[in-house]
């Protein structure tokens, strides 16, 4: 089964006119094993994007090249209009992209409070006050009721949540999630749904997300299919074909 990308069905749709992220023609190796292969790209303002795909086609590469810890041997990353190729991943991490890995990486004898306060380092500037905005709670209230509990005392929804919330402590402009309803209960999953949703809506965050779970899936507003490191398919969630689930997103 093959799949082609519209190039034209992209630009007249508006999803990526005058993108935030703007990715061309990206070509990303390990050794001399090529693994993302001419890759374009584009997340707009205010909208969420899922990247789908079987394991192992090198969507987790990609988040990890947007976040500069990879480096492309060719291609080019724009963010806000800017080249971030040669920038670092603090440095991209000041600019305003919040990023979400897989597997969460809460640290796990810190507390609660301890990990949100380190979300504090994304800020531009010093001296920032330590303190917890009061909507990271009205996003993610169970936080509020454990902020002593240490990070590795979480249940892996609580821990994913966590990871969110830290990663919104820097204000990003661009928030990146790879696979945040790995190994989550269903219940969590509906609620780390909603706290997406709503940040994008209140704050015109912009979400690039990496997900197999269908339901989280239909809540993008435009979708990219990835395989063998290439972009083969792309358009708006809502015309997302049970051939295309059914070849990038089933078990």
């Amino acid at each position: 089964m093959s799949y082609t990308k519209s190039s034209a069905a992209v630009e007249s749709s508006g999803a990526i006119a005058d993108p935030m992220l703007d990715i061309t023609n990206l070509n990303v190796y390990y050794g001399e094993s090529h693994i993302l292969r001419n890759v374009d790209f584009g997340v707009a303002s205010g909208k969420m994007v899922c990247l789908i795909g079987r394991n192992g086609v090198g969507k987790t590469t990609m988040l990890k090249t947007i976040m500069g810890l990879l480096a492309p041997r060719t291609g080019s990353i724009q963010f806000r209009g800017e080249s971030i190729v040669r920038k670092s991943p603090d440095q991209r991490a000041r600019l305003g992209i919040g990023y979400v890995p897989q597997g969460r990486e809460v640290i796990p004898r810190l507390t609660i409070k301890e990990n949100l306060l380190l979300g504090l380092e994304a800020l531009p500037g010093k001296g920032q006050k330590k303190e917890i905005p009061e909507e990271i709670f009205e996003l993610f209230p169970v936080l509020k009721t454990m902020l002593s509990r240490m990070g590795g005392d979480l249940s892996g929804g609580q821990q994913q949540q966590l990871a969110i919330a830290r990663a919104l402590m820097g204000q990003p402009k661009l928030l990146v999630l790879d696979e945040p309803t790995e190994g989550i209960q269903p219940s969590i999953i509906l609620e780390i749904e909603a706290a997406v949703k709503r940040i994008i809506k209140e704050r015109g965050i912009s979400v690039l997300l990496v997900e197999q779970h269908l339901h989280f899936v239909r809540q993008a507003d435009w979708y990219y299919a990835m395989q063998k490191g290439g972009i083969v398919a792309s358009g708006p969630t809502r015309e997302l074909s049970q051939e295309i689930i059914q070849e990038f997103l089933a078990v």
